[in-house]
């Protein structure tokens, strides 16, 4: 199951992510999303855990638990939308 993880520190790293999942289960994945510019932490993550029984316990155990000062946020992740780039321009713009 992947797990959307938000409201992170910007101190959080992958290794705490995964330290803090594996409480409840196995982690496949652990990952705190950077800008691509600056490298900062974008201040959400997320984590892929294979047992779903596992990671719904670590999404009811983890949603506002305080981590590193902020109480963090924790969701099944939703698949990402597709872009529509089919927008109708009015031509009175151009």
């Amino acid at each position: 199951m992947n797990i959307y993880v938000s409201n992170l520190s910007f101190a959080v790293k992958d290794e705490d992510l995964r330290e803090f999942f594996a409480e409840y289960g196995e982690v496949s994945s652990a990952k705190v999303i950077t800008d691509k510019m600056t490298n900062r932490s974008r201040g959400f993550a997320f984590v892929e855990m294979p047992d779903d029984n596992a990671a719904q316990k670590a999404i009811q155990g983890l949603d506002g638990a305080v981590v590193d000062g902020r109480s963090i946020k924790v969701n099944i992740a939703r698949p990402k939308e597709k872009n529509n780039n089919n927008r109708s321009f009015s031509s009175n713009r151009w």
